[in-house]
């Protein structure tokens, strides 16, 4: 697919819009299989088996399955770290301290019950994953749209710091190509049910 860079932001808009409802065709037994197998798959990963710290999130709704990597990290002694939503869309951070202390958050989101660590939190991990619709063969990642998580890598990039930016997807998420705008950042690694792939950046 070709495109010129104007046509971006209304392609990305018609993509979403394709890949939220093939998530939404998702049955639940095939929602419960991928989170295990992508709970497998990510582990292998060496920025996840050795990272000392990463910054990740908790999947909600029809999102490839985040829990069963979050407790498995926390359990090999990795400081997970987990967004909460400020009221202007930026990030907070602050630990994961398990299932039981998510609390309910606005847009249907769970997010941790303990101290907030600030924004600048997100600059002490090795390893950020990143949540995500789609990512193509140049590591060009899809988001949802809100803007959150270009704040993260722009603050990232104003610090000079350079930790493995990882995006968890579906099987068929990664594809030939996303439509990309100046401020987005490519990843690292995509991580599927299926495998991994990486990316030079």
């Amino acid at each position: 697919m070709t495109y010129e860079p104007a046509d971006a932001p209304s392609m990305k808009i018609s993509l979403r819009r394709e890949l939220l409802a093939a998530r939404a065709a998702l049955t639940g037994g095939e929602l419960a299989a991928s989170a295990a197998a992508l709970a497998r798959t990510a582990l292998t990963l060496p920025e996840l088996s050795d990272a000392r710290t990463v910054a990740a999130y908790v999947s909600v709704g029809r999102e490839p399955g985040t829990r069963a990597l979050l407790d498995l990290l926390r359990a090999r002694g990795v400081r997970v770290l987990l967004p909460v939503l400020l009221p202007d869309d930026d990030l907070d951070w602050a630990e994961y301290e398990g299932p039981d202390r998510l609390l309910k958050a606005r847009r249907g989101l769970l997010e941790p019950g303990g101290p907030r660590l600030g924004p600048a939190a997100v600059l002490d991990a090795d390893t950020v994953l990143l949540p995500g619709l789609a990512a193509d063969t140049r590591g060009m990642r899809l988001g949802r749209g809100g803007g959150s998580y270009d704040r993260v890598l722009a603050r990232l990039a104003a610090a000079g710091a350079h930790p493995a930016l990882v995006v968890l997807l579906y099987d068929d998420e990664v594809v030939a190509r996303v439509p990309a705008e100046p401020h987005d950042h490519p990843v690292d690694a995509v991580v599927t049910p299926a495998g991994t792939r990486r990316f030079d950046r």
